[in-house]
Formats: C-alpha cells, structure tokens, sequence
C-alpha cells in the first residue's frame, strides 16, 4: 500500500509535513470518533534522555513526579518558567534504557536547549532524536483491541478525557503504560494508543496495520471535542498550568521543589486561576471557516480571551478551544471575528 497525502498541510503551518486530510475529513473523523484511525504526527520533535540518572534529574527539572518512573511507563510532563507560565510540554516513554520525551514541532529545540542547560554534572546525554523516531497516534475507541494490554488505565493514574472515572487520588502521578511494537514503542494516551516507531520505518508500520488512515484535520476535531489543550494553540507566554486545565496529567502536586511550583501551588490552595480553557460553539452564519489561532474572544467591545484552536467538527459544526478570563459567565454573549460564540458549559 502506497501512502499518498491528498492534501498536506499549509507549508507555513506549525503542522507542515504531515497529510491534512485524505479525501474525506469528515468520515476521517467519524471514523477516529466511532472506530480506530491512524493519524501520522510524525512532525512532532523526539528528543531520547539516555543515561543512568535520567528519571531523577528530570523528576527535579519538571512538574511531573518522575524519580520512580519504572521501565514500560509513559507520562506527561511541563517545564515551567520561574514564575510559573508554561514553557514545554512533553509525552515521556521509559524504556528502561531511554526516558524518550516527544513534543510539538518545533518545540524541541527549546526543550533540549534547556536540558542541556541543566545537565551540570549529571549522568545523562540529551539529544535530538527527531530523525530517528517518528509518532504515529491510532485514535479511537477501537485502538485499545489493537493492543489489549493497553486496553485499561494504569490503576492509581489520573484519569484523561477517555479514561473511564473512579475513585483516584487527586494528586496521583498520571502513568500512562507502555508495551514494545515493532521496534519501538506504544503508549497508552486518553485518545487511544501513540507509537513511537523508526522514523525509516514508519510508512511499513502504518501498511502492517492496515488502519484506516485520518489526517491532522480530523485528529484536531477530535482532540477540540474533548478539551485536550495543545502548548502554543491553547497557551500563550502568560499561561500557568491550571488555566489549561493541564494540571491533572501534566503536575504532580505532591512532589518536592521544581522551577515554578510556588505558583502552582498558591493557585491550587488560595484560589482559581485567572483564566479558564472553554469549549466555544460559533454560530456559524457570517462565515463557515474556523477563525486562526490568536483571535481575540470579545464580550461588546472588551477583549476577554482568545481562541486557541478552531476546527469543523463533524457532529458540533463550527467550534473552538479558548482561553477565557475566570469572570466571563458560561451565559456571555460573545463574538469571535464575524461570529457569535457560546460557552459549553456541560
């Protein structure tokens, strides 16, 4: 099976080198709603953390509790800026030879830059393994029967959009499990199953499969439907971790000291954050495209938020993640460029 990108994504885009959709984003993403699909995010950066201190100078570098993270385990993880505003975000996957930490495009520079920074005299070598592995993301209820042995959450992880609730303690670490596929290696997240395969392999992976193949555009859809914030679309140079609602995958809040706990910690105990992540419905009548990232959220004439990512959704029309001040009311009428937005707030 030959892997053709019917349309690949704007060139200037973030996204650039990955298939936008493949003839038909909408059954794409009811395909990716109802079923299984494969989504290439091979565009995301990989940098590989060897090294036999790895697990405990990360635990002291990021928001994450990771001083016992054991072989065949994945979490989430966020370096904050000294006053608390994120700065990364990071999937990281243990092997147990290599702490793998996959991020956005073009973010991983930023992120090794800083490791680096912070090796000091510490036994491990961070480099930029981008070249080397490639993310493919199966999303759906039908990824778990892929792989049985992540067909449930890790017990005393913190639940994501797609995990079933119960009773969790509220400050557990979010441990996702993983297992080795095809010389790498699949990780259970809460929109199915991520591999993190050989870059040169990939296009085999994605044809052993056989999984329908969906592009970036109904990925997003999906991802906007259940409030899964993305850093640099949903956070901005002044977002702290609550406002993104990434507290409770990304921050354990339990742990010792780490560059920017001090507000995370005011904020969790002495109160809301200033602004909140919402799901915008936009009524869709002056105009049918999704406004771009950035614009501003309007209540009359004052500027209260902005819109982080905007995407047709298959079953919600016209609808976008935003960044809110905490006092907008779930009722506000507001505008987003030439459309009326509501909040949802179920």
């Amino acid at each position: 099976m030959t892997v053709v990108m019917v349309e690949d994504l704007d060139p200037s885009s973030a996204d650039a080198g990955v298939a936008a959709h493949y003839g038909d984003p909408m059954r794409e993403q009811r395909t990716l709603a109802t079923a299984v699909g494969l989504v290439d995010r091979s565009n995301r950066d990989v940098i590989a953390v060897p090294g036999d201190e790895r697990a405990s100078w990360l635990h002291t570098l990021t928001t994450q509790h990771l001083s016992d993270l054991s072989p065949m385990t994945g979490s989430e993880l966020l370096v904050l800026s000294p006053h608390g505003h994120v700065e990364q975000h990071a999937y990281v996957t243990e092997d147990g030879a290599t702490a793998w930490l996959d991020t956005e495009p073009g973010a991983g520079p930023g992120l090794l830059k800083y490791l680096e920074m912070m090796r000091f005299f510490t036994r491990v070598e961070p480099r930029d393994a981008t070249g080397e592995m490639a993310v493919l993301s199966l999303v759906g209820p039908g990824a778990a029967d892929l792989f049985p042995a992540l067909a449930a959450p890790r017990v005393g992880a913190v639940p994501g959009p797609k995990f079933a609730a119960g009773s969790v303690p509220p400050h557990a670490t979010s441990l996702y499990d993983v297992q080795e596929f095809e010389g790498g290696l699949a990780r259970r997240v809460p929109l199915g199953v991520d591999l993190l395969v050989p870059r040169a392999a990939r296009h085999e992976v994605i044809e052993k499969l056989g999984v329908p193949l969906a592009g970036l555009w109904a990925y997003e859809a999906i991802r906007v439907e259940n409030r899964i914030p993305r850093l640099g679309w949903e956070t901005d140079h002044r977002t702290i971790p609550a406002e993104a609602d990434l507290i409770a995958n990304a921050v354990h809040l339990d742990k010792g000291c780490y560059r920017g706990q001090e507000t995370v910690a005011r904020v969790h105990h002495l109160g809301r954050p200033p602004r909140r992540l919402v799901l915008l419905h936009l009524d869709g009548i002056a105009t049918d495209q999704p406004p771009a990232q950035g614009t501003p959220v309007l209540l009359g004439d004052r500027e209260v938020g902005f819109v982080g990512t905007a995407v047709r959704h298959h079953e919600l029309g016209l609808v976008a993640l935003a960044v809110l001040k905490r006092n907008v009311a779930d009722d506000a009428e507001l505008r987003v460029g030439e459309s009326v937005a509501s909040v949802d707030a179920s």
